[in-house]
């Protein structure tokens, strides 16, 4: 539901002047002030169309124009106005409430706005309804995702008298309604005669490939006598979702040879479909970037945020270089704050010192960010290793009066979690005038990400909206993180028994997550085999996350074929396996494994930490290869390590790769890149933010059980508070204690 105190509901209708309107209505009929009515929406003028309403004469107010008002507030999300034109109906023409006509907009009205309650209660107290009515609040539960609601009352509407489902009413609830539900929506379709309609076709390709069956999707289409460019776009983006790029693209140029005329949402699914892992060759992938970018430009597409951003992600997604598309950008003519935000998308997590810089290239060319323009920058500062720049944004999201928006404060919330400061995150939630669902998800995922699930449970009762499916893989995630095992169950069971939310695969993940993790191996194994659809490469990365650390080869077998086929560029298979092997002492096996792997031309992501010094960050691989104080570091490193092993440090020699001797692999773990970060901010204690009290280290894998226990034992010796971001969760090391109370 739209939060109803944001500053939009609140316009004044009786701000805008319909003086020089009224004269030319008086001694009219009701037609007169209907007919201006609908001029002044047509115009995108609905607030001088309610001002000339109110100050007319009720004579003149008509059911068509109570109607029209209601279909314009709808259009638009004006909660408010709606209500409020909804009371003055109720005071000044009490008959319109038996009226179906207006009652049906009025459903519409509050079901377009989220006010999903109210709809159903005017809903439920019609003497009489149509399909209309049916449909209107079938639309509105899909459309706010509350998709076992809008099942539900469809199949109630099957039962009714001389109320047959149309075409609308099928794409409304196939909008939002899985596959099992909507493989018993297709039969019913071709059972009704309605197989042949083009719109609810589109809806049954896209239902399909939402649920992965992209195959059912491609049989669909191909069946079509005639298809329309939804019928294409439908198409496109599901084999985009199923991660077959060059079967997108190939969609796509069929239809540009037939002459079918694409739209924005056309470019959005192709573009999409040259990132991540699609199979996409990348110099073919480059070049046909770059014609769709022309086409894009020919067609004025590229002009919009959207278009351009994909394009930048694409583009940079297969490896272009930063400056080509720099200077594609100072070519273009219009280089105005949305192509500047475009660029600044497209680096915004892939590179964020990047994107900062062009953000400061942005000011110095003296154009003004606005709204969206801020919220990008600070999914930037997210990427830093401080708070620093979030702090710095944060100043001039005040100076530029944007600090009441609800969309820069989720992104605050978000950029101060993952920079490591749940405090500034927590403050700024708790000074929210209005929050919205994100705010709540938001703060929820901040919790979970730092270790504290307490916080997490307490804050999710407290919640005065309908939680959606973000909010239960935050809630999941943060028990997984802290072991609460019985808890998580619990809030998985009441997703639908208490919310109607279908558990999907996020939500799967984190509880193989949860229950793996636990050492309660076979029932996540069993959890997967009834799954209601097919386990994704997260689910089968979880189960061998915890088969690694319980040691269970076998069924690390599995999730690694498993993976190998769904991500065969993917490494982490190979490593995990590898890990296994090495940790049980069977080094043979993992040296077999590394040579496949090898041999497969794939290739491990290198371990790599950063951490801030100086306003400066500096990175290290392990061993400190490439750094300039190598040698310095490796030596304070030696002595540090001395120091440790007398208050108890044992190296972890388990983890060590190679059938080696103990002292060659001792060395192999001394020499983990976040224990190269800590000592050389050690070294440079004076230009570390905050006086140095804080260490902070980002890291892009997990940290290993070895750094771990390093960062425990150097926290109390150093008498510093250590906080580890890996690619899972930050770790907050104090006086010998770690956040995650050694459950990671």
């Amino acid at each position: 539901m739209r939060c109803p105190t944001t500053r939009a509901c609140f316009v004044s209708i009786r701000s805008f002047s319909s003086s020089n309107l009224l004269p030319a209505l008086a001694g009219h009929e009701p037609n007169d002030l209907l007919n201006e009515v609908r001029l002044l929406s047509s115009r995108g003028q609905l607030h001088q169309a309610l001002s000339l309403f109110y100050n007319s004469s009720p004579q003149l107010h008509s059911l068509q124009t109570y109607a029209t008002l209601f279909h314009e507030c709808a259009r638009h999300g004006y909660l408010q106005q709606g209500l409020r034109l909804h009371h003055f109906m109720l005071a000044h023409f009490p008959s319109c409430t038996s009226d179906l006509f207006v009652t049906n907009h009025l459903i519409n009205m509050y079901s377009k706005c989220g006010y999903l309650q109210y709809a159903h209660q005017l809903f439920d107290a019609m003497p009489k309804r149509n399909v209309v009515s049916w449909t209107a609040l079938v639309s509105g539960y899909a459309q706010c995702g509350r998709s076992v609601e809008s099942f539900r009352l469809f199949s109630d509407m099957l039962a009714e008298r001389d109320c047959r489902p149309n075409d609308f009413a099928f794409t409304s609830v196939l909008s939002s309604c899985d596959y099992l539900c909507g493989k018993q929506l297709h039969a019913l379709v071709l059972k009704m005669g309605l197989g042949a309609s083009v719109y609810v076709t589109n809806s049954l390709i896209t239902m399909y490939s939402k649920g992965y069956k992209v195959e059912e999707a491609w049989t669909l289409f191909k069946s079509l006598s005639c298809w329309s460019q939804v019928s294409w776009n439908s198409m496109i983006a599901g084999f985009q979702l199923a991660k077959l790029g060059m079967h997108a693209i190939g969609v796509f140029v069929k239809m540009h040879h037939e002459g079918i005329g694409f739209n924005r949402a056309t470019l959005l699914s192709v573009f999409s479909s040259l990132c991540g892992s699609n199979g996409i060759d990348i110099n073919l992938g480059l070049k046909f970037c770059f014609q769709v970018y022309c086409l894009s430009v020919k067609t004025g597409f590229i002009s919009e945020v959207e278009v351009a951003t994909a394009f930048m992600k694409a583009y940079s997604e297969l490896g272009g270089d930063v400056s080509e598309f720099y200077h594609l950008f100072l070519e273009t003519s219009c280089q105005d704050i949305i192509f500047w935000t475009s660029m600044i998308t497209a680096l915004a997590e892939p590179d964020p010192a990047k994107a900062f810089f062009l953000y400061r290239l942005l000011l110095q060319e003296g154009l003004t960010p606005d709204l969206y323009t801020f919220s990008i920058v600070l999914k930037a500062c997210a990427g830093f290793v401080t708070e620093q720049h979030a702090l710095a944004i944060h100043s001039q999201v005040i100076k530029a009066g944007f600090e009441d928006e609800t969309v820069l404060r989720n992104a605050l919330i978000h950029a101060y979690a993952r920079c490591g400061s749940i405090a500034l995150s927590k403050k700024v939630f708790e000074e929210m005038g209005c929050r919205d669902l994100v705010s709540w998800n938001s703060m929820l995922k901040a919790y979970g990400l730092h270790g504290k699930a307490k916080e997490a449970l307490q804050l999710f009762p407290q919640m005065d909206l309908k939680p959606d499916t973000a909010t239960f893989v935050a809630l999941l995630s943060a028990c997984s993180h802290s072991g609460m095992v019985e808890e998580g169950l619990r809030i998985f069971d009441s997703m639908f028994k208490d919310h109607g939310i279908i558990p999907q695969l996020d939500h799967y993940a984190c509880m193989v997550d949860i229950l793996g993790r636990a050492g309660r191996i076979v029932e996540a194994e069993e959890l997967i085999r009834r799954m209601p659809m097919e386990p994704d490469s997260v689910v089968w990365s979880a189960l061998l996350g915890s088969c690694r650390k319980h040691g269970e080869t076998q069924l690390a077998k599995t999730a690694v074929s498993k993976l190998k086929q769904m991500e065969p560029e993917n490494s982490l298979g190979y490593v995990q396996m590898s890990n296994i092997y090495s940790s049980g002492g069977r080094f043979n096996e993992a040296g077999t494994i590394r040579k496949e792997m090898d041999g497969s031309g794939v290739r491990k992501e290198p371990g790599l930490s950063w951490i801030e010094v100086g306003n400066q960050v500096h990175e290290f691989a392990s061993g400190g290869r490439h750094h300039p104080q190598r040698e310095a570091i490796c030596t304070k490193l030696q002595g540090l390590i001395g120091q440790l092993k007398e208050i108890g440090y044992v190296p972890e020699i388990s983890l060590a790769l190679h059938d080696i001797e103990e002292e060659h692999k001792q060395e192999q773990l001394f020499h983990h890149s976040e224990k190269m970060a800590l000592v050389f901010a050690v070294m440079n204690e004076g230009k570390l933010h905050g006086g140095g009290n804080v260490i902070r280290i980002m890291k892009n894998i997990r940290i290993c059980i070895d750094c771990h226990n390093f960062m425990k034992l150097a926290s109390g010796f150093l008498q510093k508070e250590i906080i580890v971001r890996d690619s899972n969760r930050f770790h907050h090391f104090k006086d010998n204690i770690c956040s995650c109370n050694d459950y990671w």
